[in-house]
């Protein structure tokens, strides 16, 4: 096992006119933080966890602030070297590795939904003393409910709230149907960390799988598939087919022992999404998750 710098590792890629993604992890190996379990290494740095920012002239919208100081740091620097000089910050939603940067962005506008901004302020003092600690945290100074649009230079942007994932996700639609999916679209396999509301994040997917969408950009999935432009909508069909299997497991023993290369085998078969070993375990814990909830609770 090996240390890396903050930031040493992260690659700049350019995956459609005006975006950029600021893209770390998946080094084999390699850890950022400790070699404890933490939300840094763990939930981020070794699945792969991308941010983005969309620019236009001497405008920027940041979307998401990565996992460090110095990660937002490199995408403060590497949009202003672009000409940016305004700039925009939108949060996908409440968690660790999308707002650990915030405080590089103090000075700008940092706009999130209204049940993120609730959330923050009421996990402030955990996210402070979280492992790494993020500390301090700065908080949205702009909020908003259903959807927002914006104006980034000649680039129309349109923020949409999306209860998957998390009950306060923010995607961002671009021109041509493009969309940050921020963590309610995942490859292979989403994070469940809302059990008891997988029913809800479903009816929300239905209804995204209508949007006009040509590519969709996840802010964790396979860098060369970012690279090249994203993914196709038919991560939404891959993505809504993982989370009714998962809620199928709580009836049905066989299913949930199964491991994810059979899980999702026609999924993968298919390249609606790629295998990537380390989701193995997100998959067991995502099992074992749903089958506590449907567990008979102890008289």
């Amino acid at each position: 096992m090996t240390f890396a710098s903050p930031g040493s590792t992260l690659r700049v890629l350019r995956p459609a006119s005006n975006v950029l993604a600021f893209y770390d992890g998946r080094v084999p190996g390699a850890r950022l933080w400790s070699e404890a379990p933490n939300w840094l290494d763990d939930g981020a740095y070794a699945l792969g966890i991308c941010s983005y920012a969309v620019v236009s002239g001497e405008h920027a919208l940041i979307y998401d602030t990565h996992v460090s100081l110095e990660h937002a740091r490199i995408i403060r620097r590497t949009v202003e070297a672009e000409g940016a000089r305004h700039l925009t910050v939108v949060l996908s939603h409440w968690h660790d590795d999308h707002v650990a940067g915030n405080e590089v962005f103090a000075d700008c506008e940092i706009i999130a939904n209204t049940l993120t901004a609730e959330i923050l302020t009421e996990k402030r003092a955990a996210l402070e003393a979280g492992d790494p600690p993020i500390c301090p945290l700065v908080l949205p100074n702009r909020t908003f409910t259903g959807m927002l649009e914006l104006q980034v230079g000649t680039v129309r942007v349109t923020l949409r709230q999306a209860d998957i994932h998390s009950r306060d996700g923010t995607v961002a639609l671009l021109p041509d149907g493009l969309l940050l999916a921020g963590d309610t679209l995942e490859d292979p396999i989403t994070y469940v960390d809302e059990p008891d509301r997988l029913a809800i994040h479903l009816e929300n997917l239905a209804e995204m799988a209508h949007w006009p969408l040509t590519s969709i950009l996840p802010n964790h999935g396979a860098p060369e598939t970012i690279a090249a432009g994203g993914y196709s909508p038919s991560l939404i069909a891959a993505t809504r087919t993982y989370l009714h299997r998962l809620l199928a497991c709580q009836t049905y023993p066989a299913l949930a022992a199964l491991e994810l290369k059979e899980f999702l085998a026609d999924e993968f078969a298919a390249g609606m999404v790629e295998y990537f070993e380390p989701y193995a375990a997100v998959h067991r814990a995502n099992v074992e998750k749903l089958c506590d909830l449907a567990a008979p609770s102890a008289s």
